[in-house]
């Protein structure tokens, strides 16, 4: 069984869900290490997206994830090191 793996095009789509068409803008061009502050992502956008990442993956992520992890490259790794964490139990 393949581990799946969570990439920028999962990222952008499901903060796009949770905070709407609108903000996508700020996706645009190269977002991979810039700041969720600066990309207009506060705190509880973020929290959404967490429990979105959860549910569509069956993970659990800790509240830290988000705070440890700042920009989309970091929250991707640390999304994807938990998928391959959780497939290796």
């Amino acid at each position: 069984m393949t581990t799946p793996q969570f990439a920028l095009a999962d990222l952008k789509r499901i903060l796009l869900e949770g905070a709407g068409a609108d903000d996508g803008a700020a996706l645009d061009g190269d977002i991979l290490d810039r700041d969720f502050d600066d990309l207009g992502y506060e705190s509880l956008a973020l929290l959404e997206t967490g429990s979105r990442i959860e549910r569509e993956y069956g993970i659990a992520l800790d509240d830290e994830v988000f705070a440890d992890n700042r920009t989309p490259r970091a929250l991707i790794a640390a999304v994807n090191l938990h998928l391959t964490t959780s497939a290796a139990v």
